[in-house]
């Protein structure tokens, strides 16, 4: 979590204020009195094996192996929690590893009256060599998502996205990126908006993909216009292949 939001967040919190958690394994924010997860309480703070810290949100857990709820967040039935049960939800970097974070979404509305939302901005997931050199994002990531204003919304993180260089981001921008542009997020009070956005098509899917590396202007003007020049003269020449071939099958 974006470590200006974790003081934010403790500053708002009473001490009789009900915490959760939701998919804070890897990471828990140790200010949460519930934690949901699909991992075990035994094996968590999995980031410090990666040399990232192992917990936040202060030095001593507030939850226990009996309020640690051991579960899958996607299945389609309600979280072991009361309607509006939770004073404050922490959802953070976990929406988008999710196969349904449609459903994460409306059980944290169901059972919380206030929340935070964390997940990897945009431009970091569609940027080359966060994990490996030629791929977007981290690999286990299942989702671009955009949040503007209220309303968070999913669209999922297509192949086509590691197969151009006109799809992604390079290195680059990513090394210049700074850390406040790498994470997006929302607190919310009540509810907030869910959607996912569903493109049909791969040359739909393309489009999009290139239209928002090209709003971020991670290239120079000449390469983009040297690249769209060539492209250019390829679909000329398979045009004609295509009229030669027809010529000499009668």
């Amino acid at each position: 979590m974006f470590e200006t939001n974790v003081r934010l967040i403790l500053d708002r919190l009473g001490p009789g204020d009900v915490v959760l958690d939701a998919g804070g394994w890897a990471c828990p924010f140790n200010r949460a009195n519930v934690i949901i997860d699909g991992e075990p309480f035994e094996t968590r703070g999995y980031y410090r094996t990666l040399g990232l810290p192992a917990s936040q949100g202060g030095a001593t857990e507030h939850f226990n192996r009996e309020s640690w709820i051991q579960r899958d967040l996607c299945a389609r039935e309600p979280w072991p929690l009361a309607d509006k049960s939770i004073d404050f939800a922490i959802c953070s970097h976990t929406l988008e590893d999710l196969r349904d974070p449609l459903w994460v979404c409306s059980e944290l509305i169901r059972v919380a009256k206030a929340g935070y939302i964390e997940v990897p901005s945009r431009a970091a997931e569609q940027s080359r060599g966060w994990e490996r050199p030629r791929i977007a994002g981290l690999s286990h990531h299942r989702w671009l998502v955009e949040i503007a204003g209220a309303r968070v919304t999913f669209l999922m993180k297509y192949h086509l996205l590691h197969a151009d260089w006109r799809y992604s981001l390079p290195l680059s921008f990513l090394r210049n990126l700074p850390e406040s542009a790498r994470v997006q997020w929302l607190f919310w009070e009540n509810a907030f908006e869910y959607e996912e956005r569903i493109i049909h098509g791969s040359d739909a899917q393309a489009t999009e993909l290139e239209r928002f590396v090209r709003a971020t202007r991670p290239y120079a003007a000449t390469r983009l216009r040297a690249d769209a020049a060539a492209r250019s003269v390829s679909t000329l020449l398979r045009r004609a292949v295509d009229k030669a071939r027809r010529v000499l099958a009668g």
